[in-house]
């Protein structure tokens, strides 16, 4: 077997990894990435948020001809769709952006080995893909990413049933489908085929829709969803869910049957630690399966550190991308950190919902005096040319200091937005901060301006 050593082994090529592995080459670091995967990018950009998102643009020009233009103007007709081309774009695009990774490894002078990765012992991994080798190195960085979570009772078949990852490729638009699960993964998929035309039933087992979002976005989301036909069970628990010919039952606990042609299974994801060889250097997952790391990312075995959701916190690509950068910097002995309290998060629903820092709901459980500041989508110059007046943005800020606390957006291009609050918070902007910063007008970060304005009650275009 081929043994090779270098100074820095990234196991996991996904955003966590690669960019690692990226910032390790800048710094002159030999460094090389292992992945199972013919491409590299992770479950991001290979099966997960890139080709979800080509799917959203795509169903949402599709119904946006069918539905919207014609209040601009613009009168179509014959709309058809073409379910095989769109499926095509998106593969594209995943096809683009992954061979940018293989680019980037031979400019940044990463290597790169394909094959599964199994830790042996500290300093080796086995690598068992074409050309099995054993891979040595001075550091070990874990970046094993996350799976899809599966319940017992949903027979999972990958064609009718199946996770994110099945609903990314289905062969037709199926006439109805179950999604179990209405967090973030199961509205935005679910919206991509409710706009194609299936009648999409989401089942939660809370008591609303997003359970992790601030509570009045998160009415907002169930209420312009609701309207645009998706159907909501909350309070509902799957009791089990099989394959019933071309059809799927699924079971629902006090409930009736729910009849369907698929079942897309979003309950969340959890982190990818098995069989990775962990036992063979004595390291241990805690109950959930993450991989326990110092605020250096440091795992328990030294030399081994592990960053990205395989060590748990938000799953999150850019938050796995941060903590590959701040942990290689502080590896190379650089002051690199990370602020976990400013790591802003985005639903690309339609409208889409974007957020950073607290909630009201985690504000009052921890007892902090807050003020807060809003301002809707219609009170937006730019929103109404958009056609895109329904939406709002609230502002919390410290009642005392009048620092930014948390930003909530619902509504167009909000994920864009948010970047404006998370970077005012990283520097720890007050309300009046953003209050006092001149924004173009027309535009949609108007509407952020004004929230900071309405923090003081003194808000100009809203009443």
């Amino acid at each position: 077997m081929k043994t090779v050593r270098h100074e820095l082994v990234v196991l996991g090529g996904g955003p966590a990894g690669y960019v690692a592995a990226i910032r390790a080459g800048q710094l002159g670091i030999d460094v090389a990435c292992i992945d199972e995967n013919p491409r590299f990018g992770g479950t991001c950009l290979r099966v997960g948020c890139i080709p979800s998102k080509a799917l959203l643009e795509s169903s949402h020009l599709y119904e946006e001809a069918n539905h919207r233009l014609a209040e601009h103007g613009v009168n179509v007709s014959g709309v058809k769709l073409d379910l095989a081309k769109m499926m095509d774009r998106k593969n594209e695009i995943v096809s683009t952006l992954t061979g940018g990774i293989d680019m980037l490894f031979k400019k940044k002078n990463v290597t790169a080995y394909r094959g599964r990765g199994k830790l042996r012992d500290v300093e080796s991994i086995i690598v068992d893909g074409d050309e099995p080798m054993l891979v040595q190195a001075d550091r070990i960085l874990i970046c094993s990413g996350s799976v899809p979570a599966s319940l017992p009772t949903v027979e999972e078949d990958n064609d009718r049933i199946g996770n994110s990852t099945t609903a990314l490729s289905f062969p037709d638009v199926p006439e109805r489908l179950v999604v179990i699960g209405g967090g973030y993964i199961g509205l935005e998929l679910g919206s991509v085929w409710n706009r194609l035309g299936s009648q999409v039933i989401v089942l939660e087992a809370f008591d609303r829709i997003l359970p992790g979002i601030d509570h009045e976005i998160g009415q907002l989301a169930h209420r312009a969803l609701k309207k645009q036909g998706l159907e909501f069970h909350t309070n509902t628990f799957v009791a089990s869910a099989k394959r019933d010919g071309d059809q799927c039952v699924v079971e629902i606990k006090d409930g009736d049957p729910i009849r369907c042609d698929r079942v897309l299974l979003a309950t969340g994801r959890r982190p990818a630690t098995e069989n990775l060889g962990l036992e063979a250097i004595g390291l241990e997952t805690n109950r959930q399966g993450f991989i326990p790391v110092n605020e250096d990312f440091e795992t328990s075995v030294e030399n081994v550190y592990a960053i990205g959701d395989c060590i748990g916190g938000a799953m999150l690509a850019h938050k796995a991308m941060e903590e590959g950068i701040v942990c290689v910097e502080r590896m190379a002995g650089m002051g690199s950190h990370i602020n976990y309290d400013v790591i802003p998060a985005v639903v690309y629903t339609h409208p889409e919902i974007a957020m950073v820092g607290k909630t009201e709901d985690q504000l009052k459980e921890a007892g902090v005096d807050y003020k807060k500041g809003t301002c809707p989508y219609g009170a937006n110059g730019r929103a109404r040319t958009l056609g895109e007046p329904d939406g709002r943005v609230k502002i919390l800020a410290d009642a005392k200091t009048d620092r930014v606390l948390g930003v909530h957006i619902i509504g167009a291009r909000a994920g864009d937005l948010i970047a404006e609050a998370a970077a005012a918070m990283e520097f720890g902007a007050s309300s009046e901060d953003i209050a006092r910063t001149c924004h173009a007008h027309p535009t949609l970060s108007e509407a952020l301006h004004e929230a900071a304005l309405d923090v003081e009650k003194r808000a100009i275009h809203t009443v």
